[in-house]
């Protein structure tokens, strides 16, 4: 199990950095948007490796937290991208 959550975390690794070039070098707003919200999901996904790795249940509340979070943030954005 604990090869698993290794190579998982180092996936998760790899999936961060490159989403975070697409963030800064996303020519357009939408480009970025897309990538934060894939940066969120690698985020929550990271999140979840640890709690399994941990074995604590208290992580639930932060996934949830930054599930809403990144939910919020997007609509957000999108309502002011749609007034521009």
């Amino acid at each position: 199990m604990s090869i698993a959550l290794v190579v998982t975390a180092g996936l998760l690794a790899v999936a961060g950095l490159l989403v975070l070039v697409r963030l800064l070098r996303g020519p357009t707003l939408h480009d970025r948007l897309v990538a934060l919200d894939t940066l969120v999901v690698v985020l929550i996904s990271a999140i979840a490796v640890e709690a399994a790795r941990s074995g604590q249940g208290g992580n639930v509340i932060l996934l949830v937290v930054v599930s809403l979070v990144g939910f919020l943030s997007t609509v957000s954005v999108v309502r002011l991208a749609g007034r521009a």
